[in-house]
């Protein structure tokens, strides 16, 4: 584990918040009626899916871009994802005149391939995990002068990812519990620190997959471990490992970890879209079927962060029509 595991601060947050507004648009917080058991509780989704590449990695990729000297954004950048922190990276990159490579899984969806080339990235593919994609950008950097922008264990990804607290906070005043998704865990540290540092009241829950369930393993066994195996539809919080970052974070400021099995986050992508007319692909929609499985204990109100939108059309069909 790195030695320094520093938490981002509030002031590192507010300052992301900053550099990110052009780049990131300030997403609704939509009013919806409470999906899960009773009691009822007021219920918002944050809609991170109306993001300009369509998922919240846009704010850590911009923040971190914005730091790099002028002459590491000359020689370029390169990032291993599944497909949004590639998006996010590959927008930022354009944004800004940095050449970018994005490093990307053999079974990434289609509609994550081309929305990486659509911001004129170079994409590689390597592996099926996180850490095939890991080893490929890390030779790639090393041949190439490129510079790694991690897709979630790094303090300058945490704080852009933070500003999606700092807004929760601003748009719903009384906010009570939030539920956001954990794949490596950038999210969910970045949020959390946002709002514990502002709000220590307000009960933040972690959802990961039942089937990815990487951050209840670091926290079971005190750091983060690398799981043997991982299946889900939501193939963007699919991850074998938490980062060393982004646990400490989630040790320090999350409340509950809860898990959501396919079958839910299927039924929630379909709720969203009938009573929000959102579209979530399964990853952005676990926080709904955490909130529908009435997990976590929430109080009230709630809000769920829906953290993408970017699935597959015929995917999304069977989600709705099932």
């Amino acid at each position: 584990m790195p030695t320094d595991t520093t938490l981002v601060t509030l002031d590192d947050i507010r300052a992301a918040a900053g550099r990110v507004k052009d780049a990131a648009v300030r997403t609704p917080a939509l009013a919806m009626p409470w999906p899960g058991p009773p009691p009822a509780h007021a219920f918002h989704v944050k809609c991170e899916n109306l993001q300009p590449m369509g998922a919240f990695k846009v704010r850590g990729a911009f923040n971190m871009l914005a730091q790099l000297p002028a002459d590491a954004r000359n020689r370029g950048v390169i990032t291993y994802s599944s497909g949004n922190h590639g998006q996010g990276v590959a927008m930022a990159a354009q944004v800004m005149g940095v050449p970018a490579v994005i490093v990307m899984p053999t079974t990434a969806p289609a509609v994550k391939v081309d929305g990486v080339r659509s911001f004129g990235a170079e994409v590689i593919f390597a592996g099926t995990t996180s850490l095939d994609r890991q080893a490929r950008a890390e030779q790639e950097a090393a041949a190439r002068g490129l510079t790694i922008i991690p897709p979630f264990d790094h303090p300058m990804i945490i704080a852009g990812q933070g500003t999606v607290g700092l807004e929760l906070l601003e748009q719903i005043p009384e906010l009570a519990t939030v539920y956001a998704p954990m794949g490596g865990g950038g999210l969910i540290a970045g949020v959390s620190a946002a709002i514990k540092l502002s709000r220590p009241s307000v009960r933040v829950i972690g959802v990961e997959p039942t089937g990815a369930m990487k951050m209840r393993a670091a926290r079971d066994a005190g750091h983060p471990v690398t799981l043997e195996k991982t299946a889900s539809i939501g193939d963007g919080i699919m991850n074998m490992r938490a980062g060393d970052h982004t646990f400490a974070h989630v040790q320090q400021f999350v409340d509950d970890l809860v898990a959501v099995p396919d079958d839910a986050m299927a039924r929630a992508v379909a709720w969203l879209f009938r009573n929000a007319r959102v579209v979530a692909e399964p990853s952005g929609a676990a926080t709904t079927a955490a909130a529908m499985l009435g997990l976590g204990a929430p109080v009230g109100p709630v809000a769920a962060i829906v953290s993408g939108g970017n699935v597959q059309p015929d995917q999304f069909a069977k989600y709705i029509t099932s």
